[in-house]
């Protein structure tokens, strides 16, 4: 199924849904479609990272970040990733995609998002993420936080993804 028809229908169905706060996990249901698949007549390696997106869309606008997000003129960008592929999901499988904030520091968002079949661990992966002006420039963590807050203080990055981050942030690496 094409992400823009799994878009509307997640849009169309948010609002009859529990609202959460930014810095809940959100969980949202997905099925493998024919249109999921690769030539190994599993979920393409691709397809994870593009209902990725929906499942961060999902914790958005369920907490009203995304409205407060777009009345600023600002918009989220993904800056890195990465994830590890545990197991495949078939044609027909249900699963679940669990998303939610790990933490920030002073430039990155980091959230961590879950793909789960029958409570088991299918994929997991870590994203960074920055927020942008549509006016042009990159939005400053402390003005993303004051409009996400309360700002929960438990929140801390785990020291291997700040290790991912700067591993994968150098610049001038060539094959």
């Amino acid at each position: 199924m094409n992400l823009y028809v799994r878009l509307l229908l997640l849009m169309a169905t948010v609002r009859f849904r529990r609202r959460l706060g930014l810095w809940d996990t959100s969980h949202v249901t997905f099925r493998v479609y024919p249109t999921d698949l690769d030539v190994q007549r599993h979920m393409n390696n691709g397809r994870y990272l593009t209902l990725m997106d929906l499942g961060r869309m999902d914790l958005m606008l369920r907490s009203g970040f995304w409205r407060r997000l777009t009345g600023q003129g600002w918009y989220p960008v993904v800056a890195g990733q990465t994830i590890t592929y545990r197991r495949s999901l078939q044609l027909g499988e249900r699963f679940d995609l669990a998303s939610r904030v790990m933490g920030h520091d002073d430039r990155w968002i980091y959230l961590e998002q879950v793909f789960r079949r029958d409570g088991e661990v299918v994929a997991d992966a870590i994203v960074r993420a920055r927020f942008l002006r549509r006016t042009g420039g990159s939005v400053p963590m402390d003005e993303v936080l004051a409009l996400a807050s309360p700002v929960p203080k438990h929140l801390e990055v785990p020291t291997w993804v700040t290790q991912w981050n700067e591993g994968s942030s150098r610049r001038g690496r060539a094959l």
